[in-house]
């Protein structure tokens, strides 16, 4: 059967040309935006395949932040392949995975006409993201879900993967570039930051705190919030991590330490009511059960830090926060002026809550076997 693709009025437009460009057999039916990531534009590709409608995420790769497309899906096919071959045979496999949708010329991408790179995932149906952290239940299993993607990734073959985004948690050096853009001032914003920016300069003794400590480097997906995996809709159980762009080398406490940040505080990202952000020991407590029932791969020193991996990790997100503040919104996209400092000022509030809590969140750690 034939493909078309075209709005309202007849025409066809890039997303839609994008989406016939892949081994999708059938009649393109509509291309919408979908989801609320800060960094890809995403759509949702709907297929009528023989009186069937089918549903497949079609993305545009931010390449203004993602240099090498080609570098980045080269890991994300040898990622999904690997985590694929570990589901295989087991229950639901197909839902709980991400399977690439080959470009018709069979690279795992494409490259447009205007020279914009896409990708196609097949649709995890019956499952679906949460922006904010709702239950402790849902950190359980996101921890877990996260948990196991590390533990499948542990023996991925040589070679090693590509660094999408090189020193992408180099806490010190994400404090530097914080510092040239304080020094710069290109827009005149750093007056407004004065207390958040001498916060996160009065921490640069923390931001060493992983990346000296000798651990072992791992595959670790390096962006474990809470939006990054799909949740079954019927049973709530953690059945795919998604939003691949950043797997890579890495620490294995990056990973835990961005789960604390985003799944122990059921405030919004940007909160502007600080009173309201603060540590959940619930959700802690049950991030710590999920993740360390499964990551029996981790030696005594990775556990050991997994506390101050979440104010490590807490930090630097908002020092990314503030730095992009500071230079002009360029990195994560904004819906209102100010957005990234609400973003970087709830942030270190959330840094000073974990800060008062680390001997109650050490506790925790270690009956939970760490």
């Amino acid at each position: 059967m034939g493909v078309k693709a075209t709005d309202g009025a007849g025409r066809v437009d890039g997303a839609g040309r994008a989406a016939l460009g892949f081994q999708v057999e059938g009649t393109l039916e509509s291309v919408a935006p979908y989801g609320s990531g800060h960094i890809n534009d995403s759509y949702c590709a709907v297929f009528e395949q023989g009186g069937r409608r089918q549903r497949f995420l079609l993305q545009r790769i931010n390449t203004n932040i993602f240099h090498d497309p080609a570098a980045l899906m080269e890991n994300i096919e040898r990622v999904t392949t690997h985590v694929a071959g570990k589901r295989r045979g087991g229950l639901d496999e197909s839902r709980r995975r991400l399977t690439l949708v080959r470009a018709r010329e069979g690279q795992a991408w494409l490259m447009d006409a205007e020279g914009s790179y896409w990708r196609m995932y097949r649709f995890v149906e019956g499952a679906r993201s949460y922006d904010v952290i709702e239950t402790a239940t849902q950190a359980y299993e996101a921890a877990r879900a996260f948990g196991e993607f590390q533990h499948m990734l542990a023996d991925l073959p040589a070679p090693r993967l590509q660094e999408t985004l090189p020193d992408f948690h180099n806490t010190p050096k994400r404090l530097a570039g914080l510092k040239r853009a304080f020094e710069a001032d290109v827009l005149g914003r750093a007056e407004s930051a004065e207390r958040e920016i001498a916060f996160a300069l009065g921490r640069e003794s923390v931001t060493r705190l992983l990346v000296e400590a000798g651990l072992p480097e791992r595959v670790t997906h390096n962006d474990t919030k809470i939006s990054n995996v799909l949740l079954d809709e019927h049973t709530g159980q953690g059945i795919c991590v998604i939003d691949l762009e950043t797997v890579m080398p890495g620490l294995a406490p990056f990973d835990f330490g961005d789960m604390v940040r985003s799944m122990t505080c059921r405030a919004a990202e940007d909160e502007r009511d600080l009173s309201r952000v603060r540590v959940e020991m619930e959700m802690f407590a049950a991030l710590a059960r999920g993740y360390l029932g499964v990551a029996g791969f981790l030696l005594d020193e990775e556990k050991s830090v997994l506390v101050e991996a979440g104010r490590v990790i807490t930090l630097e997100q908002g020092i990314r926060f503030l730095t992009d503040y500071l230079e002009g919104d360029l990195y994560f996209k904004v819906h209102r002026p100010g957005q990234n400092l609400d973003r970087a000022r709830a942030q270190f509030r959330l840094v000073e809550c974990l800060e008062e809590q680390t001997a109650a969140m050490e506790r925790v750690i270690e009956l939970a076997g760490g």
